[in-house]
């Protein structure tokens, strides 16, 4: 990445804005510079690989821009008040300021597995409500939003453009929040900014209308406000996010500060598994550590990329299979190719490669690319240079595929590390398993649990 000069970027990037409906060009505000927020989770559990998901995609969309000559800032926040989490934190009797620390370590822990490195900045909700407050006030004072009884609600009907990110009726829009604040709101169509406090509820914050905590609509317009500015170019999350909680985040911004929060609201598809989109509240989900630990997270960066960010992606033994074969591809070839650089005739697939990436970050006509440089190095034998390859599969963080030697397997003590995570998992110890797995990562080996059993490969 350059940082404090702009080069000129290789390629026009283009991508698809939920908004307008169309694939629209990324235009900074300031030259060469790009800011990106992306909705991170509600740490009220662990997350599970949907979750996975976003931070995959935004990661993988800041390190293009950064090859494409672009400087650009990555945010992905942690909400630590919410709802889900005093309820989560009530059934398990502890208190919610802990469950949320506890949890939001868990969620750096399980991304650090992807080994893609972490956001520029992971804000967290309790420690943005100066903002917060701010912006609630700069909505009270230009008549958006009222207080009553020690709640604040936005007046959804004072804004003329509500509806035109998720592309729905007014009238037909629910904002989910039940029968909470029914009897003081002007309008049932009107969402919470500010809650006051309520029984059984351990962690509230003061403010000019009363001790309470945020709304969490209001929580991502302030936490992006705060690291990006008002006007920055990709705000990102998942497609399930559209209504009410980025409708909402538009509509807060825009009346409070009398401008659009994001130029470009970009969304990714979910993942499904039984025809049904992964969630906790289907009960049908696979957490990412589990899948990490059976599958490695070279197969699991390989799936992601097969599908395009807005489609849904199906999750099942059959998809991520493919996702292994493929990287076991990779591995096999780069065993034989030869460091430097590659045939100047292979540089035209190159070119494909980061062209689809520059078209709505097409990531499987990219793969394709990256298959067809494969198939011409094989064709030769693997009697190429690697660089291109190289190049292309480091936008996914998926370059350390090349270096993985085969010849070389796991010594004693990683043999040891194995037999004692085995025994462990069989007297249900878990937490010993899981401790053993990580000094086994740490040592550069990935447990894959098959049907033969337990083995070794080496870590992503």
């Amino acid at each position: 990445m350059r940082v404090g000069s702009y080069a000129p970027a290789v390629r026009d990037v283009r991508l698809h804005d939920t908004r307008t409906g169309q694939v629209r060009p990324l235009e900074p505000r300031e030259p060469g510079r790009v800011g990106i927020y992306a909705c991170g989770p509600t740490v009220y559990n662990r997350i599970h690989v949907g979750n996975a998901r976003p931070y995959v995609v935004f990661t993988w969309l800041k390190r293009f821009l950064a090859h494409e000559g672009y400087d650009a800032t990555f945010v992905a926040n942690i909400t630590d008040v919410n709802d889900k989490i005093y309820d989560a934190a009530r059934e398990r009797g502890v208190p919610s300021e802990q469950l949320a620390r506890e949890m939001a370590d868990h969620y750096r822990s399980d991304t650090d597995a992807l080994g893609l490195g972490r956001p520029d900045h992971e804000p967290l909700a309790s420690e943005t409500m100066d903002g917060i407050v701010d912006l609630i006030q700069a909505l009270i004072d230009r008549g958006a939003a009222y207080a009553v009884e020690g709640d604040v609600y936005f007046r959804v009907r004072a804004d003329e453009h509500y509806g035109e990110l998720s592309h729905r009726d007014i009238e037909q829009m629910d904002q989910g929040e039940g029968v909470e604040g029914a009897n003081l709101k002007e309008d049932p169509l009107d969402f919470a900014l500010w809650k006051a406090q309520k029984e059984g509820e351990d962690t509230a914050w003061d403010a000019p209308w009363g001790r309470g905590r945020p709304g969490w609509h209001i929580e991502c317009s302030a936490m992006a406000e705060r690291l990006l500015g008002v006007g920055f170019e990709v705000h990102g999350g998942g497609s399930d996010l559209v209504f009410p909680h980025h409708e909402n985040e538009a509509a807060q911004t825009r009346l409070g500060r009398g401008q659009e929060l994001a130029r470009i609201w970009m969304h990714n598809g979910m993942l499904e598994m039984r025809g049904e989109k992964m969630a906790k509240s289907v009960g049908n989900i696979a957490g990412l550590p589990d899948v990490l630990e059976e599958w490695g997270r070279d197969t699991v960066l390989a799936f992601f990329a097969a599908g395009h960010y807005r489609q849904p992606i199906v999750f099942s033994p059959e998809t991520l299979t493919d996702a292994r074969n493929r990287v076991k591809g990779w591995r096999e070839l780069g065993r034989r190719l030869r460091p430097g650089p590659s045939p100047a005739d292979l540089a035209p697939v190159k070119e494909r490669f980061f062209a689809a990436l520059a078209d709505d970050f097409n990531t499987p006509v990219a793969l394709a690319a990256v298959a067809e440089w494969v198939r011409e190095a094989n064709r030769r034998d693997g009697e190429v240079g690697r660089d291109d390859l190289v190049e292309m599969l480091s936008v996914f963080g998926l370059e350390n595929v090349l270096e993985a030697d085969a010849g070389e397997g796991p010594d004693d003590a990683a043999l040891d590390l194995l037999r004692r995570r085995q025994e462990a998992r069989a007297a249900k110890d878990f937490a010993a398993a899981d401790a053993l797995r990580d000094e086994l990562r740490a040592s550069g080996w990935e447990v894959r649990d098959g049907p033969q059993g337990a083995e070794l490969v080496p870590a992503g």
